[in-house]
């Protein structure tokens, strides 16, 4: 098995058909497939929270998680892209 990298998933959001931008998921994977997969499967759990009244889900112990949703927000996972995630600092 390849060893697990940070990777970074790219979600298309958009709000009443008129605010637009991205909402970034970081964590680790072994691949892209991988990445969009855990990335979707932590937003689902948010929502859920969210929808039920419970605070939002924890880190998960490979680091994905998701901060910052906002309600009202829908996300494209249609055009979700998955890549290496690259720290600007250069430090993990």
């Amino acid at each position: 098995m390849r060893n697990r990298q940070v990777y970074q998933v790219s979600v298309p959001a958009q709000q009443d058909h008129s605010d637009a931008g991205l909402h970034i998921f970081t964590g680790e994977a072994t691949s892209p497939g991988t990445a969009l997969r855990s990335a979707r499967k932590v937003h689902d759990a948010a929502l859920a929270a969210q929808r039920d009244g419970l605070p939002q889900p924890a880190h998960r112990s490979d680091g994905w998680s998701a901060c910052g949703m906002r309600p009202g927000w829908q996300l494209d996972w249609s055009a979700a892209t998955a890549c290496l995630w690259k720290n600007p600092y250069g430090i993990l």
